[in-house]
């Protein structure tokens, strides 16, 4: 929240009183450091992601350290996290080539949905992925992997006809759709990668911000309390739809990564 949002709520500023809403603004979304290890400062969202990091390594750590044949209940929600990934996206979209690959896109999806659900965590309310640079990363991560496995499995000139031009088609239509395809494997999906997941993460969070600040400013008349509690409600419908939307977000994210580490891994058809 900005430093006028902080302001407004600290001196009573509501509906009716002669003071302007406080909108959501750039400033909704730059943090001062919350504290610093040498010369690194560390923000909020840095923080979560961080924290992030340390949920997903020890929840499953302390699944899987000392696994059973007859699972508990830590180890059994671990498995079907697992499986869910392994079966639901990995099988469905390389088949059994794609098991070498599940710990990643595993890793993934919980890394991301992590980072996405923080937006409705009481006292946090940010999602990590609604500051560009950590979908940007993760697209990087994502297109790296893509790159490499498509070169390595066909070599240089294997690889760029893998990328730019799709086995059967007449020969003409390569002088079109092979420009068209590099621009859009080679910079297009990692960019639109990115995008996808900000967009979407930033959206919720400002129609959160919007919905959460209008509960607070139209109170103070029976007719603003009235407004209020309108807003209270549509706050909490939001809420509900923002955790479907973070658990799909993440399940899209990898099933693309998916898909790409598939086309990689054989010629293009």
């Amino acid at each position: 929240m900005s430093n006028d949002q902080v302001l407004a709520f600290e001196t009573d500023c509501h509906l009716f009183k002669d003071c302007g809403f406080p909108a959501p603004s750039e400033w909704s979304f730059i943090f001062e450091p919350l504290f610093t290890i040498g010369s690194f400062e560390v923000n909020k969202p840095m923080a979560l992601v961080f924290l992030s990091t340390l949920i997903i390594c020890g929840f499953f750590w302390a699944a899987f350290a000392r696994p059973k044949v007859v699972p508990g209940k830590l180890q059994m929600i671990a498995e079907l996290g697992y499986d869910f990934v392994r079966r639901g996206i990995a099988r469905e979209t390389m088949g059994k080539k794609g098991e070498p690959y599940v710990p990643l896109l595993v890793s993934l999806f919980f890394f991301v949905w992590i980072m996405n659900i923080w937006a409705v965590i009481p006292f946090v309310q940010i999602p990590a992925t609604s500051i560009i640079a950590y979908p940007a990363a993760l697209a990087l991560i994502v297109w790296s992997t893509y790159m490499y496995l498509t070169f390595k499995n066909h070599g240089l000139v294997g690889g760029f006809r893998n990328l730019c031009m799709p086995s059967g088609l007449p020969k003409g239509i390569y002088v079109v759709l092979t420009p068209i395809e590099f621009l859009s494997n080679i910079f297009i999906r990692p960019l639109t990668l990115t995008v996808r997941l900000f967009a979407n993460m930033f959206a919720g969070h400002l129609l959160l911000l919007v919905f959460i600040i209008g509960t607070w400013y139209t109170l103070g008349t029976v007719v603003g309390t009235f407004y209020s509690i309108s807003s209270l409600l549509v706050t909490l419908l939001v809420t509900v739809f923002e955790l479907f939307i973070q658990a799909l977000q993440a399940y899209v994210f990898v099933v693309l990564t998916a898909t790409y580490i598939s086309q990689a891994l054989e010629e293009a058809h």
